[in-house]
């Protein structure tokens, strides 16, 4: 299995009412992708404008990442906003 680092990031639209989440093994380029994607109505991210990095946890083994992506989207936008708030609690941008 191939050790890298992946990442489980949120992101958020510009007013922060939307929250999308994904895995990646590089946080940069996907945000930008995002940015490139903001109103293509095409992918989720890009329908709602989630381009805005606003929480992430790194692995170092992608079917850690995988679950956990899995288990954030389960969660409810409460706890989302909950574990968010646990790691940036004043809900900053994060720039990278």
């Amino acid at each position: 299995m191939n050790k890298c680092n992946y990442y489980v990031y949120i992101t958020t639209n510009p007013r922060k009412t939307v929250l999308y989440t994904g895995v990646t093994n590089n946080l940069k380029i996907r945000i930008g992708q995002h940015y490139l994607n903001r109103g293509d109505s095409n992918n989720v991210a890009g329908k709602y404008y989630c381009y805005k990095l606003i929480y992430f946890e790194h692995y170092p083994d992608i079917q850690h990442a995988i679950a956990r992506e899995k288990e954030i989207k389960d969660l409810s936008n409460a706890k989302k906003w909950q574990l968010i708030a646990s790691k940036n609690p004043h809900l900053n941008f994060i720039v990278i």
